[in-house]
């Protein structure tokens, strides 16, 4: 039994962590466009440079959210834990600013709108930061205490 409790909380967290991510997706790729579209640019710093700033955004948003909702009863909130969560968010941008210029290196390639390409390329690079920052989040940054259990919902 307590091992389908432990599943039935992994699948809710796993759900909770992906509508968190929904959002910042919205905050991230939003932010991203909306920069894209007033600043229009093909350059690889700038456009590191605006990924950045979207994804410091979607970021800060999931800290907000996870630390008080997914990972709310693995959370302390103190000063080491947020520094390890800025050691993932970091780790995490630097797979999503590879991503996004490798990506739209990629699809240079091929012939279809910049802006197109670049989307793409957002749409990968949030898929597998999110998923790294998930794993990092889990077991790095909100790990479960020692000697403390998990109290089910």
């Amino acid at each position: 039994m307590p091992h389908k409790t432990k599943r039935k909380d992994t699948t809710f967290q796993v759900i909770q962590f992906s509508a968190i991510g929904g959002v910042n997706a919205l905050i991230d790729i939003g932010t991203l466009n909306l920069l894209l579209l007033m600043w229009p640019t093909t350059d690889n710093q700038l456009l590191t440079l605006y990924n950045t700033i979207a994804y410091t955004l979607a970021v800060t948003n999931s800290y907000l959210f996870n630390s008080n909702l997914t990972f709310r009863k693995r959370a302390s909130k103190n000063k080491k834990e947020m520094v390890f969560f800025c050691l993932q968010a970091i780790a995490s941008l630097v797979i999503s600013n590879v991503v996004l210029l490798g990506g739209i290196a990629l699809l240079d390639l091929i012939s279809i709108p910049m802006f197109i390409q670049q989307n793409i390329a957002k749409g990968a690079a949030m898929f597998l930061s999110s998923t790294a920052s998930y794993f990092f989040m889990r077991y790095f940054v909100f790990r479960k205490k020692e000697g403390r259990k998990e109290i089910s919902n």
